[in-house]
């Protein structure tokens, strides 16, 4: 008969303060549903400290223990089920007779547009409230004019889906005016048009600052503007080992890397898009930094991974999205200072989550004002990324030349974004 739809996640809170609270997921399985999961858990703002998976290929059975992170004031745990439970495929006896995902409507896209005085700190204030309202940010671009004003075009998209309705609008339009107040000269949202797909793209990028972005390689001596800081060379050190002994239809994958807060979802992603299909996957809570994740796994085609190019090329991209899945950097822009952060896009075509709520918020942090921003999306090596460009205000108290300078923030930025 199946599991009915309202029992498919079940989230139990934690009894007492830093307690985890369980989510449980019990529903038919399809292909990358666990990496799905992982994005919308990241998207809320927790962390995963361990989690079991189990599947037949049918039916599916996963339980994440999760904790509210640091950065994350507010988590909607009613609001998180119900998104969960979205994933989840249909219960019904249709699911097995047909099991293709429905051709379903686009998600609108809607235009936010504010003109108002700037401050530090607006622009994450901003995107905070997005995000506590569960409003996706698609693309955005951020422009200072002379006499320290600025004009902000947020594409975003509503994941509740009532942003059509008046009194979702009012809510979203009286959360803005508490964070702008008297400094807004203008606050206004429509459904957006054409100008959407001229936004989809970026600016050109420099062959240098492209390949510094996307060409990036492990190495032990690394001397650009990704080198990691001293304290952080623990970074390039990750074991992936493949072993087809204990299983007779199943290669085990035993991983041991160092920690950060989207761990288990850059695995997952990898595996989703390298079309590998996980049987049952086990991970240990944090020890020292370091974490330790056991997955059997199988090939699209049902075989195990017996080939040893196919097993050093998984290793290879394993360690690669898992050490390094955001790119952050430091360039020139003409006479003005960039800061870049890129990150590749699933084959789906999902971005990462939240990426721009921490950038932000570590600017904020660091008390530097950001005079434009925009977020776009940029081929190359057979990928695509998504780059987030965020021109620096040089009124800071940074000396934004100086190469000591550069590094922190950048520093700062990355801790950020991993969790740190």
């Amino acid at each position: 008969m199946g599991v009915p739809s309202d029992d498919a996640v079940l989230i139990q809170k934690g009894n007492k303060q830093g307690e985890p609270h369980v989510i449980t997921v019990n529903c038919p399985d399809k292909h990358g549903l666990g990496c799905d999961i992982c994005h919308i858990i990241l998207d809320f703002g927790l962390y995963i400290t361990k989690g079991d998976v189990s599947t037949d290929g049918i039916w599916c059975y996963m339980v994440f223990w999760v904790v509210p992170h640091s950065s994350s004031p507010v988590v909607r745990w009613p609001s998180l089920k119900n998104r969960l439970q979205s994933l989840c495929p249909s219960c019904s006896v249709t699911f097995y007779l047909n099991d293709q995902p429905s051709n379903s409507p686009a998600t609108p896209v809607y235009l936010l547009k504010f003109f108002c005085l700037d401050r530090k700190g607006l622009l994450h204030d901003v995107t905070q409230v997005l995000c506590e309202l569960e409003l996706t940010i698609q693309k955005v671009k951020v422009t200072t004019t002379p006499d320290g004003r600025v004009l902000d075009l947020f594409f975003i998209t509503d994941n509740m889906e009532l942003l059509h309705t008046e009194e979702r609008q009012h809510h979203l339009c009286k959360q803005l005016d508490a964070v702008l107040g008297d400094s807004c000269i203008s606050c206004k949202l429509r459904l957006a048009g054409p100008e959407y797909d001229c936004h989809h793209g970026i600016s050109s990028l420099s062959p240098a600052v492209a390949e510094e972005l996307f060409l990036f390689v492990l190495s032990d001596k690394e001397t650009r503007s990704q080198a990691l800081s001293s304290d952080m060379t623990k970074l390039k050190k990750a074991n992936v080992v493949v072993d087809n002994s204990l299983s007779p239809a199943h290669t085990l994958l035993q991983i041991h890397c160092v920690d950060h807060k989207s761990l288990l979802y850059d695995i997952l992603r990898t595996l989703k898009d390298c079309n590998i299909k996980i049987a049952f996957g086990r991970f240990s809570p944090n020890s020292k930094g370091y974490r330790d994740l056991d997955l059997f796994i199988q090939q699209k085609d049902g075989k195990k991974f017996v080939d040893p190019e196919k097993q050093n090329g998984l290793c290879s991209r394993l360690k690669v999205e898992m050490l390094h899945p955001l790119r952050v950097i430091i360039a020139n822009r003409g006479p003005d200072t960039e800061l870049l952060v890129a990150n590749p896009v699933e084959l789906s075509g999902k971005g990462r989550p939240r990426v721009f709520y921490d950038v932000t918020l570590a600017l904020k942090a660091l008390g530097i004002c950001i005079f434009s921003a925009e977020i776009g999306r940029y081929s190359s090596s057979d990928r695509e990324w998504e780059v987030y460009r965020f021109l620096l205000d040089e009124n800071c108290g940074f000396q934004l030349s100086s190469t000591l300078a550069r590094n922190q923030i950048v520093d700062r930025v990355r801790r950020m974004l991993m969790g740190w």
